[in-house]
């Protein structure tokens, strides 16, 4: 499979404020995205997660190095529609997306922003909102829905536009545990089922255990990559940069402490039970 994100050495660094230096973002990554895969991007605030989210569709654009999007160099400025409709975002806020008082009309504004005739987009409205599980709600007023709720608004809204890629920034942080289940179901659904690459920005460790890879961010660098059972074992290292390993790893991790023969790597709930189970037969 092909790259449809791929960047080079990138750094970036905000503006500073008046009379102090300006202090990195990022710093010299090198990371390349496969098509098609779900990979969640992990690190503590001021780690760097979301700027290089922001890279991923050009809202921000590199200091130094170079970010290409299917091939494609975000520092060319003739490419960025066809490269923001490549890869989708989906921010924190799902008021802060919403922009028509219909929800079926919300979710044809990117298409028709970017000149798909009004028979394809009645057809994608309908696809989209069937993909996410919100067909129903299709002339609801959206600020009548749940937050889960709107977030699978959103992310219908990018789907309409066919995107190879769409990219969550955090976009599961202001909801509860079932808006966050609706959300990630959604995504893991699009991924498995049509192919969508995601990529899934978070601080929280049960989400990133659902991904196929997980890129661990501390200071501007990527300090950890692999699979979520090659990287989310790595408990004191993990310690070390203000991240706690999932639940279910921690409490593996103290078992075998105390000298009880367990693996780490059972990171669902169930996986975990039955490791703790298999070693009490023992």
């Amino acid at each position: 499979m092909s790259d449809i994100i791929k960047t080079e050495n990138l750094t970036f660094s905000y503006p500073p404020d008046e009379g102090k230096e300006p202090v990195p973002a990022l710093r010299g990554i090198d990371l390349a995205i496969e098509q098609g895969s779900f990979v969640a991007i992990l690190g503590h605030n001021g780690s760097g997660k979301s700027t290089l989210a922001k890279h991923m569709n050009a809202v921000l654009l590199p200091g130094g190095g170079t970010v290409w999007v299917d091939g494609m160099n975000t520092a060319d400025e003739d490419l960025l529609l066809e490269i923001r409709r490549r890869v989708g975002m989906v921010f924190q806020n799902p008021d802060n997306q919403i922009v028509a008082n219909v929800v079926e009309e919300d979710v044809a504004f990117g298409p028709e922003n970017l000149g798909v005739p009004t028979e394809e987009i009645q057809k994608r409205v309908a696809a989209s909102l069937k993909a996410v599980g919100m067909e129903e709600f299709t002339l609801h007023a959206p600020h009548h829905l749940s937050g889960g709720q709107k977030q699978r608004i959103a992310i219908a809204g990018i789907i309409a536009m066919e995107p190879a890629c769409i990219v969550l920034d955090e976009s599961t942080a202001m909801l509860d545990p079932l808006g966050r289940r609706e959300v990630l179901d959604t995504v893991k659904k699009l991924n498995r089922e049509k192919g969508i690459t995601i990529v899934l920005i978070t601080h929280h460790m049960d989400e990133a255990a659902m991904a196929d890879r997980v890129v661990v961010m501390d200071s501007g660098r990527v300090v950890m990559d692999g699979t979520p059972e090659e990287v989310l074992v790595r408990v004191e290292e993990l310690r070390a940069i203000g991240l706690a390993a999932p639940h279910t790893v921690e409490l593996l991790h103290g078992l075998r402490q105390d000298g009880f023969d367990v693996p780490l790597n059972a990171l669902s709930v169930k996986d975990c039970a039955d490791a703790i189970a298999a070693c009490l037969r023992k």
